[in-house]
């Protein structure tokens, strides 16, 4: 229902990776499956139950379960939505 969208900045080296080789942004998602509370962010969780049905999994380290920082840009004032991963000094 809403007319936003967002952006998410990661900080990982093979995200960032990914993203310079294919010189675009590049979609996904938090890898929480239906019924589960918490992502799977475990490799072996991660092939046990998707590995046949996705082409491919890039094992680069895991990235915890702390929530990233949410920052709202929709009404043109920096809004800091929620403090997690990520430094939001800079729309303070």
């Amino acid at each position: 229902k809403r007319k936003t969208i967002g952006l998410r900045v990661p900080d990982s080296a093979v995200a960032q990776a990914l993203i310079a080789e294919l010189g675009e942004p590049i979609m996904s998602t938090s890898l929480i499956l239906p019924g589960d509370e918490f992502p799977l962010t475990e490799i072996y969780d991660i092939e046990d139950k998707l590995g046949s049905l996705v082409d491919l999994i890039i094992e680069s380290g895991s990235c915890g379960l702390e929530p990233t920082t949410v920052v709202d840009l929709s009404t043109g004032a920096a809004e800091v939505v929620r403090v997690g991963k990520g430094d939001p000094a800079p729309f303070l």
